[in-house]
């Protein structure tokens, strides 16, 4: 979902997330708590290791999905009774009775199942502080009461806030790389943003959103900001419409000089359609595998075949679709034409970081669209694209969404003795239909971990809830 009003006619542009490469730079002071115990090896358990660092061996999964069909059975590449190594923050090898390095940290993994980490391609975290928001208006009444009033008040101190709730409540939820569309504008506030981001050890992209062509901001903004993150990496946001087609062809042009994708919103509603944002992006030469789409449900069949023809990635954001009464968008289609697409959060419309939620709703909807329960996407479909499909659509697949050895280890430990969760039937069926954040154990980026036991390591997570409860109190009280 975007940000900024949009009238039906000329909507001219909006504010999301994108993000995509992992921060380890200026880490915040986040309330530092004792390090959960997670039911690792006592004599193999240095201390944490550091981004890119020590050796850890994931021992015994009771089931792993790789990912990737020539590390393990199927399409998800399944092992049964497998160990994950880490070593560098890179998967090392993936197979049973694998040796344990010396030295190594040893996290017993015994009944429990990992996979790759989520990729949210599109999101926009500081609109955590209108969660629950306009409950009854859709996208343009959105604009209109939420995002717009709020974005205006935001200060350095508060956005901070936001953004660091929403991301730890995305690692917590198994989101191992985020896309955060942003059109915050102020170099102040963009620092604030991107410290948060860094701070929370989750890999992401930054899409910028320029109000004006400005390639000097935007270039610091790279430079000074992003690009000293390790895990931490830059896209040119857009919203392609006829009324502003100069900045547009402007935002396009500093993504080439930059060699970085474009990002831009595309026909969430029917309304947009007088914008002809599919006839833009063909007109400035945009068309091609440095863009990335989102939400694309209002396309023709000659526009999805254009996308298809010229390798274009979209982002599918069903559950704020859904809330804001945007419609559906035609992913078969999308399917049998062959784009890449993943799923994307969609920030405050999505009301929260559930994945889980995301791949249920994005199977859903479509089997109510075509009252057909063999519709795509199936349940191997949508764990694929909520992994390696968003890594695909982002142009990162030779780094993460597979846990192939030589890639990153972004990956997460599902734990199924849940009351939500148990029995076993179908585990991998159960991931899609019965997870919750709640039973995501833990969570590895780049090889370090964010989540241990259930619980997100050295995060006072109260303190984090109390400063953004103050600072949206704070933002109010200015109205």
């Amino acid at each position: 979902m975007q940000s900024a009003p949009t009238p039906p006619s000329a909507p001219s542009r909006r504010a999301l997330l994108t993000g995509l490469g992992l921060a380890a730079a200026a880490p915040l002071a986040l309330g530092v708590t004792a390090r959960p115990a997670l039911h690792s090896d006592p004599a193999h358990q240095p201390d944490q290791p550091a981004q890119g660092g020590r050796t850890v061996l994931l021992r015994g999964a009771s089931l792993v999905l790789t990912m990737d069909p020539a590390v393990g059975s199927g399409s998800l590449g399944a092992i049964e009774n497998a160990d994950v190594l880490m070593q560098n923050g890179a998967i090392a090898a993936v197979g049973t009775a694998l040796q344990t390095p010396r030295g190594a940290w040893v996290v017993d993994a015994s009944g429990k199942l990992a996979m790759p980490g989520f990729v949210d391609t599109h999101t926009h975290l500081w609109q955590a502080v209108i969660r629950g928001g306009c409950t009854d208006r859709d996208l343009f009444g959105w604009f209109q009461g939420c995002t717009d009033p709020q974005r205006g008040r935001l200060t350095p101190a508060a956005l901070h806030s936001f953004v660091r709730l929403a991301a730890l409540d995305a690692v917590q939820s198994g989101v191992t790389t985020l896309v955060d569309w942003v059109d915050i504008f102020t170099y102040d506030l963009i620092e604030s943003y991107v410290r948060a981001l860094a701070g929370t050890g989750v890999r992401f992209a930054y899409a910028m959103f320029p109000p004006k062509p400005d390639a000097v901001l935007v270039t610091k903004v790279k430079k000074e900001l992003v690009d000293p993150v390790p895990l931490g990496s830059f896209q040119v946001a857009t919203h392609a419409a006829r009324a502003v087609q100069d900045l547009n062809r402007a935002h396009w042009e500093a993504a080439q000089d930059m060699g970085v994708m474009l990002n831009s919103h595309v026909l969430e509603r029917p309304e947009q359609r007088a914008d002809d944002p599919i006839g833009v992006l063909t007109d400035i030469g945009a068309l091609g595998p440095r863009l990335l789409i989102n939400h694309a449900i209002h396309l023709t069949d000659a526009e999805i075949a254009a996308v298809a023809e010229h390798d274009v990635r979209a982002a599918h954001c069903p559950l704020s679709n859904m809330r804001l009464a945007s419609g559906i968008m035609r992913l078969s289609e999308f399917r049998r034409r062959g784009v890449k697409v993943g799923l994307g959060l969609d920030g405050g419309t999505n009301d929260s970081s559930d994945f889980h939620a995301l791949m249920k709703t994005a199977i859903g909807l479509q089997r109510a669209r075509a009252t057909n329960a063999g519709v795509f996407p199936q349940v191997d479909d949508v764990l694929r694209m909520a992994t390696l499909g968003g890594a695909e659509a982002l142009g990162i697949a030779d780094r993460v969404g597979s846990l192939t050895p030589g890639k990153r280890a972004d990956l997460v430990v599902i734990d199924p003795a849940a009351l939500n969760f148990a029995p076993r039937f179908d585990w991998v069926g159960q991931i899609v239909f019965n997870g919750r954040p709640e039973n995501v154990d833990a969570v590895f980026v780049d090889g370090r971990a964010l989540k241990l036991g259930g619980r997100l390591v050295e995060v006072d997570t109260d303190r984090v809830v109390r400063e953004a409860e103050a600072a949206a109190t704070r933002l109010r009280a200015t109205v």
